[in-house]
């Protein structure tokens, strides 16, 4: 029921919100009114963030630039230079680290002849993790070890000790916060999950509301007979709407009693909104059609609620916002959930005299597997997957001001065709095409199509893609 459209919707969702974090560095906030052994940490904690991108190869204002080696592509360092805040203090000009101007170079040979930097260098790929590795022992051992280093520390009038180890213990543990991942990628396996299982929850929330608003109409109408002065109409009532077959079969339908039963919301809570959401059942003309005539069939009892559905329900502005804010797994679920309650309406037309079953979460294993495969193969593949889509848009794009949901949806869509070898390029192509252009910015369908076009060349050329 879950069907991969909507899968692959979760899986770009979650992945956007994983990898968005992921990758956001922390920076240390020092107040100003602090002791001055906490304003001068606050002075060594950004020196060695500078430091950091001085020795990584970005012009930052001061002289002694050096030339890197493997550092030049640090991860750790991208990140940096595009942290707002730290944007915002070179730009100012009002912290600089002219104090190590003079041994910059010496820093640097410290560092590429080190026993550290030459085991990452010996690494085919590295990792965030690898860098933040690299990167703390550096301090530790090169810069805070270091005489020169520290002489030209001592140089800033405000230099404490406890301020000098303190900024340092802070800067490797904003740093290690950016490995510090392996519970929120196990969360956000989770949430994918959990995604998925509201989705399926929703189809029969759906159905429970049609239930519980043919409950209401039958106490309303138990209700007029009751009244110190019913009329004739409130005595001898139409109760067509009350007694529809539909709800009936759903009602006594022992397959579906357990998904009835499990749902989140208890539409009897909700009484103002069942209120009004029935009143624009009576007063719509499908209903008075449908209650003045003759037809008394189980397909017209169908006709009615799918009508009621797709021009009542689901246009509803007040049951799409309690959706929403009674899970933000919902926020894009109802349109194809909704489908498939019309489809489920479509087959008790059609079959009677059957006994008719829930749609099933997932059509079958592979569709259950899919999502959470997916997932890990765009999160273990993702640098390689973003070169792919760098070599392609580096001469004419700036690809560190690409919108970062076209990035995660270009990854997704490149796992999907390098490891699911029977969906065919031009599906994965039209479905992710049509999930930018409805998450993403007004051009991105057509940008992500012609990026990915040059991809799949790419990869065929070299054999990796073979379908």
């Amino acid at each position: 029921m879950i069907n991969r459209i909507l899968i692959r919707i979760k899986v770009v969702q979650i992945l956007y919100s994983y990898l968005l974090t992921k990758g956001e560095f922390k920076l240390e906030t020092f107040n100003d009114n602090i002791s001055r052994d906490k304003k001068y940490a606050s002075s060594i904690y950004f020196d060695l963030i500078l430091l950091i991108l001085k020795l990584s190869g970005y012009n930052i204002g001061n002289k002694a630039n050096i030339t890197p080696s493997l550092l030049q592509n640090c991860k750790i360092a991208k990140l940096l230079i595009n942290n707002n805040d730290i944007k915002a203090l070179i730009a100012k000009e009002n912290h600089n680290i002219g104090y190590y101007d003079n041994i910059i170079s010496d820093l640097n040979n410290l560092i590429i002849s080190s026993s550290v930097y030459k085991d990452f260098a010996k690494k085919k790929s590295t990792t965030l993790e690898d860098e933040v590795t690299l990167w703390n022992v550096i301090i530790g051992t090169i810069f805070l070890k270091n005489e020169k280093f520290v002489s030209a520390s001592r140089q800033n009038e405000g230099f404490t000790l406890n301020g000098f180890e303190l900024g340092s213990e802070l800067l490797m543990n904003s740093l290690s916060e950016l490995c510090d991942n392996r519970m929120s990628l196990t969360n956000a396996r989770t949430a994918l999950s959990t995604s998925l299982d509201k989705s399926y929850e929703l189809y029969f929330c759906i159905l429970n509301l049609m239930i519980e608003l043919t409950k209401l109409q039958a106490e309303n109408i138990e209700n007029a007979k009751n009244k110190f002065l019913p009329t004739l109409e409130d005595l001898n009532p139409n109760t067509k709407f009350i007694d529809n077959k539909l709800i009936d079969l759903i009602i006594n339908n022992p397959n579906f009693e357990e998904g009835l039963s499990k749902t989140s919301i208890n539409w009897a809570e909700e009484p103002i909104l069942l209120r009004n959401i029935l009143n624009s059942i009576i007063t719509s003309d499908a209903y008075n059609e449908y209650m003045s005539s003759n037809d008394s069939s189980l397909a017209s009892d169908c006709d009615l609620w799918k009508n009621i559905l797709k021009n009542i329900i689901f246009n509803n502005d007040d049951f799409i916002e309690l959706l929403e804010s009674k899970s933000s797994f919902w926020n894009d679920d109802l349109h194809v959930i909704g489908t498939f309650v019309i489809k489920t309406i479509k087959q008790f037309a059609n079959n009677p005299e059957s006994e008719i079953n829930p749609i099933s979460q997932f059509k079958d294993e592979e569709d259950a597997k899919f999502g959470i495969t997916l997932f890990d193969e765009t999160i273990t593949n993702f640098e390689t997957y973003r070169s792919y889509i760098d070599k392609f848009i580096s001469k004419q794009w700036d690809s560190d001001r690409l919108a970062f949901m076209d990035i995660v949806i270009m990854t997704t869509a490149i796992a999907e065709m390098l490891k699911f070898p029977l969906i065919p390029i031009p599906v994965t192509l039209n479905e992710y095409i049509e999930i930018a252009n409805s998450y993403s910015t007004a051009k991105s369908g057509q940008f992500i199509n012609g990026i990915l076009y040059s991809v799949i060349n790419h990869l065929k050329s070299e054999g990796k893609l073979n379908k």
